[in-house]
């Protein structure tokens, strides 16, 4: 089979791809015009096709290789790559949150234009970032409206503590004279939620750690970084730069990928890894888990709008 056009390949838009995947102990190879998985059985090695075109974003674990003919196809549909330890944390592709972007010349240039056109100033910096905040709670309170899974867990945004942890957040968001006082707030509402989630989910004790070993901070670290390939991929696609961050700039190279995935962390990853604690999942059951709702609930169309709104508002 001929390999495919890059045409074809970049059909379905990258807000609508369904595929993320975290491989490991396997080899990634092009074949016959596709790119394919290859695991080692005890009496014979299995492939498995990998949608390249339908494909965000693939993290290649503990045990991977890939060759360069399938590096060159995934860079073809706009796939972006990134190597990582077991379990989807931490990431290896570079000292911070960093990926490898498919080579193109031709990404739109109005948004990373519109994106400068305000980033220069700190004001709007932090009027963006608190746009950013807004959407995150009206994105939280919108799912966990309609997410029955979630309430069978009794995950209710009307609960008291909820609605107290929610309304207190959106009340000061206004009130934020720099950023650093929209972090400090931030991380306040996280850990709020935390302890809700905790509390449902019977997780005594939580104390939030990404080098914990526990069973929620692993779900959580895991969940963290599918969220942050998604951010990656949105901000790759509009061709914004991950160093013009708004909120986490002053301490990550890459933190604009941080400041996106945050609008959908809390919402999806944070209640889903406490409720996977609590049933012992197994990583792979969590991951699923996790990728089912971002595809139920359109993370990806979700970060696409919020992040092209800004920009655009910056180009008026």
């Amino acid at each position: 089979m001929d390999d495919l056009s890059s045409s074809s390949l970049k059909a379905i838009l990258h807000s609508k791809r369904a595929n993320l995947y975290y491989l490991e102990h396997c080899r990634v190879m092009q074949k016959d015009g596709r790119v394919l998985y290859l695991t080692e059985g005890k009496d014979e090695n299995h492939y498995w096709n990998i949608p390249i075109a339908n494909t965000t974003v693939i993290l290649l674990g503990t045990g991977t290789s890939i060759t360069q003919a399938a590096m060159r196809m995934l860079a073809s549909a706009g796939v972006l790559v990134g190597f990582c330890g077991g379990g989807g944390t931490p990431l290896f592709t570079g000292c911070e949150i960093e990926w490898m972007n498919p080579q193109s010349e031709y990404r739109p240039t109005e948004y990373v234009q519109g994106w400068l056109g305000f980033w220069f100033d700190e004001q709007k910096r932090l009027t963006v970032a608190q746009n950013f905040q807004h959407a995150r709670i009206d994105y939280l309170q919108s799912i966990w409206t309609k997410d029955r899974d979630l309430q069978a867990e009794g995950f209710h945004v009307d609960d008291a503590d909820i609605t107290t942890a929610l309304s207190t957040f959106k009340q000061q968001i206004p009130l934020s004279s720099k950023v650093g006082d929209l972090l400090s707030d931030e991380m306040l509402l996280t850990k709020r939620l935390y302890k809700a989630a905790a509390t449902r989910c019977k997780v005594a004790e939580f104390v939030r750690d990404r080098e914990a070993n526990d069973i929620a901070n692993g779900f959580l670290n895991h969940g963290n970084y599918l969220a942050y390939g998604l951010a990656a991929t949105t901000l790759w696609v509009l061709g914004i730069p991950h160093g013009f961050a708004v909120m986490h700039g002053k301490t990550r190279r890459g933190a604009l990928v941080f400041d996106v995935a945050d609008l959908i962390k809390d919402t999806i990853v944070l209640p889903w890894a406490f409720i996977c604690a609590k049933e012992k999942a197994s990583e792979q059951e969590f991951r699923q888990q996790v990728l089912q709702k971002f595809t139920d609930h359109k993370a990806l169309d979700f970060m696409f709008e919020q992040v092209k709104a800004q920009a655009l508002t910056g180009r008026n």
